[in-house]
């Protein structure tokens, strides 16, 4: 049988991990996030062998306020792919390995359009890219949730550039997807958009039956 992998990118606050847990109980398929991918590679790895691994790395020093309020919102998409390009490397042998799961949901920033494309066909790769343009719902989930970390662990001052550069990644993933031939999907109600990807999914499946 083959192998079944479902990926879901896309910009932070759009509920890559609520759309993975809802995919996971509903189809039995586990799942980990990028960021699982990453913490864990950070454990095993040589930070000269990975430097972007490490950029955002909170024990240096680097501070939410000290890094937002001297850096652009593209700047901050160009310093998060950066990190995102060794993220995959971890992520990419996750997926080729088949060392744990053969079938399963992998989560996360990291999945990019340009990387998935790269992806061998041996296996049924089912790419999910979720986008939001809505100024006002990411201002609510950043304000109240916060980006970086916990809402109330950083400045209300620096989260206004957190907002444009959620915004610009949801642009960014529209045209990677576009670029690279994938559907992407506009948040809208959100357990409307769970129905339709489990739609999606389960058609993907019966074809591959």
């Amino acid at each position: 049988m083959i192998d079944k992998i479902v990926l879901i990118g896309g910009a932070p606050t759009v509920g890559k991990s609520y759309l993975a847990r809802k995919l996971s109980e509903k189809f039995k398929l586990p799942w980990i996030s990028t960021d699982g991918i990453r913490d864990q590679m950070r454990k095993i790895v040589k930070e000269e062998d990975y430097p972007a691994l490490f950029y955002f790395d909170e024990s240096k020093g680097l501070t939410a306020e000290g890094y937002l309020a001297t850096h652009t919102p593209q700047q901050i998409v160009d310093d998060q792919n950066m990190e995102s390009e060794d993220v995959w490397k971890g992520a990419r042998a996750f997926i080729d390995t088949d060392y744990v799961w053969k079938s399963f949901i992998v989560e996360g920033v990291a999945i990019l359009p340009k990387f998935v494309s790269e992806i061998k066909q041996d296996k049924l790769i089912i790419p999910i890219f979720i986008v939001d343009e809505n100024r006002d719902r990411i201002k609510e989930m950043v304000y109240g949730r916060g980006l970086w970390g916990d809402a109330k662990t950083y400045s209300d001052d620096v989260k206004g550039v957190e907002v444009e550069w959620a915004l610009l990644f949801s642009k960014y993933i529209k045209n990677e997807a576009t670029k690279y031939g994938f559907d992407f999907y506009e948040i809208g109600e959100r357990d409307k958009l769970v129905e339709q990807i489990s739609e999606l999914v389960t058609e993907k499946l019966k074809d591959n039956a």
